[in-house]
């Protein structure tokens, strides 16, 4: 069952004009060294100041203008057990897991509902969620890999999937090939938590690896609520389930699902099989709604992408997943809404 819990609240304080980006950085699809699952367990918990300043955050805007805003947190829950994980064995270095089990979505009666047409492909060559007729949850480094925005950022788009047609507008059968087409969007605004900033060269770097892209244009289709991300133990089997577009099966949208393996009190670490490019997808669950039979598919991570971290002193391979925790919650839908108002319960 989705548990409700009461959200501490994200309040604007001030916000500063910051000169224009240079937007020359080199994407990068896949990180090389982050605070493992050792480094994990030694990171203090935050203290008030400190979440204040890690979730401040930069907005860009379209015409290349950039701010800082400023933020005040309220009604914060501190965990005293800090960022424990559960010590697993050790697996060798892979980026598919034994036999690959993704699924390419080629039937576009699947591809163009929900909840996969609630997958979108970032123009930087990412993947993200709907989360709003007008807004798209990402991954940060698709954006900004830590001292700068990316080369392309400046002219960001979002392709929405679409189902092809002839020229006078009558609706087609897909191709065999299972290839989507895309509606481009350009995006108005994107937020980046200065988490992202801060952590990149040290040691919470992908604890805030998660950004939202406000669309120029809203779009009319459904699209995936946030949820607050539930520890392992809660979910039914342990498993989570995400779509996007990877590099190696050009074109096609690939779903998978996996169970998590460990989990810190920020990032699920977890053997799903995927390749760059599903970078930033939505990571949902579905389970019971309070007092309901009905069933709801929720966000409760963003998928970040294949780590490289440190177990006990020895290189182990990840594929890691910021999850959304009620101060993340509250700062994705503060950024949604524009109030706190609408972001009371999640």
């Amino acid at each position: 069952t989705w548990h409700l819990k009461k959200i501490p609240q994200i309040v604007r304080e001030r916000t500063f004009s910051l000169d224009s980006p240079k937007f020359e950085a080199k994407t990068k699809l896949e990180l090389n060294s982050v605070c493992g699952i050792e480094c994990q367990r030694k990171l203090p918990v935050p203290s008030l100041s400190d979440l204040k300043d890690l979730l401040s955050y930069e907005t860009v805007f379209e015409n290349g203008t950039r701010t800082l805003t400023e933020v005040n947190v309220l009604g914060a829950v501190f965990d005293p057990a800090g960022n424990t994980t559960t010590q697993r064995s050790l697996r060798k270095k892979r980026q598919i897991y034994g036999t690959d089990s993704r699924f390419s979505i080629y039937d576009k009666r699947f591809m163009t509902n929900f909840p996969f047409n609630t997958a979108v492909k970032v123009s930087t060559g990412c993947s993200g969620i709907l989360v709003s007729p007008k807004h798209v949850l990402t991954a940060a480094h698709c954006l900004h890999n830590g001292k700068d925005y990316v080369k392309g950022s400046k002219r960001l788009r979002v392709g929405l999937m679409k189902t092809k047609s002839r020229g006078n507008g009558r609706k087609r059968k897909e191709a065999s090939d299972g290839m989507p087409s895309f509606q481009w969007t350009r995006v108005k605004s994107t937020h980046i938590p200065k988490g992202w900033f801060k952590g990149v060269s040290g040691d919470i770097a992908l604890d805030y690896d998660y950004a939202v892209l406000e669309l120029k244009r809203p779009h009319k289709r459904k699209y995936m609520e946030l949820g607050i991300s539930p520890t392992i133990k809660m979910m039914p089997g342990s498993i989570i389930h995400f779509s996007g577009f990877d590099n190696d099966r050009s074109g096609q949208l690939v779903y998978r699902f996996c169970s998590i393996s460990d989990e810190s009190n920020d990032l699920f670490y977890q053997y799903c099989d995927a390749e760059p490019g599903s970078t930033g997808s939505g990571i949902y669950l579905r389970l019971k709604e309070p007092n309901k039979k009905k069933w709801k598919r929720k966000i409760i991570a963003v998928y970040s992408g294949h780590q490289w971290v440190d177990i006990n002193g020895e290189q182990q391979d990840y594929n890691v997943a910021v999850r959304i925790t009620p101060l993340k919650y509250a700062q994705i839908c503060f950024w949604i809404h524009g109030n706190d108002e609408s972001c009371t319960q999640g």
